[in-house]
């Protein structure tokens, strides 16, 4: 396997690492080589745009964009590549992402961004969903995410069994 990024994941500023950490956590559960950078659809425009450009040269393959308030980064990534982009809207001081959302899933006609869950748990949904773009042409992923929701499954399985025997021998099962 090629230790060439297959996913970037861009983030607005640093105070977003904790978050995007998530992303990198689910994408390196997966054996997925991708890059991480800090930039800004305000501050840094131009950096923006050459990230994006050097990404897609170097072969990557899917975005996830983390962005708070306003939350245009994902939407200026989307705008200059055809490459699928998954947004994360990150909570904010003021309207606890409700900003980042509605400026993440409102993207204009012709430029789409898909839009995750606003936090930590979109974060690690943008990982698995990368993955499961990659792992339509890659048999390996789409192997270890069928293990995975197999394990899920097992997993709420002994959940409900531990529950039924706790409760004793009136439990129906």
């Amino acid at each position: 396997m090629s230790d060439a990024p297959r996913v970037m994941i861009l983030m607005g500023s640093a105070s977003d690492l904790d978050v995007m950490r998530r992303a990198a956590r689910g994408l390196t559960d997966f054996g997925v080589p991708f890059d991480l950078e800090i930039t800004s659809a305000h501050r840094t425009p131009e950096r923006t745009v050459e990230i994006v450009r050097r990404a897609e040269e170097r072969g990557v393959e899917v975005f996830i964009v983390g962005a708070g308030m306003a939350a245009h980064l994902a939407g200026v990534v989307a705008a200059h590549t055809s490459r699928p982009v998954l947004g994360v809207p990150l909570a904010g001081p003021l309207l606890d992402g409700l900003d980042a959302l509605l400026s993440t899933v409102q993207m204009p006609k012709g430029v789409p961004v898909a839009t995750l869950a606003v936090g930590g748990a979109g974060a690690t949904n943008a990982a698995l969903l990368a993955v499961q773009i990659l792992a339509l042409s890659d048999q390996r992923l789409a192997g270890l995410l069928a293990e995975r929701r197999r394990a899920m499954a097992e997993e709420v399985e002994q959940a409900s069994r531990r529950a039924r025997e706790s409760l004793g021998p009136d439990a129906q099962g």
